[in-house]
């Protein structure tokens, strides 16, 4: 059964830290390029942060750049997002992605609340 299942999500303050991880299972996870989108309520799922198959490669946000860093690890079919100096507007459930080709592969996402 292909899935991604996401967890770490929760309730955190202004400046606080947060890490979210997303476990493969089903498919050759090492093959795959991974991303994290975000979609805030009435907002369109916007893409956070995506890194290649082999870890090589990386890109952000305008607006998490500096802030938040993801990871793989191929060994444990999983991937990361380090959430550091959060804001409320990082508020929204964040997915994971994997997509090789033209297969994506979707998480059910984990809900990120940045409050005081």
């Amino acid at each position: 059964q292909v899935q991604l299942v996401e967890s770490g999500g929760g309730l955190v303050q202004p400046g606080g830290s947060l890490r979210l991880s997303c476990a493969a299972s089903g498919f050759t996870f090492s093959s795959y390029a991974l991303s994290w989108y975000r979609q805030a309520p009435g907002k369109e799922r916007e893409l956070v942060a995506a890194i290649t198959s082999t870890g090589g490669n990386t890109n952000y946000a305008d607006s998490v750049k500096g802030r938040f860093t993801i990871s793989r690890d191929n060994a444990k079919n999983t991937v990361y997002l380090q959430m550091n100096s959060l804001k409320p507007e990082d508020t929204a459930v964040y997915y994971c992605k994997a997509r090789r080709m033209s297969a994506n592969v979707w998480g059910q996402g984990t809900q990120v609340t940045v409050s005081s």
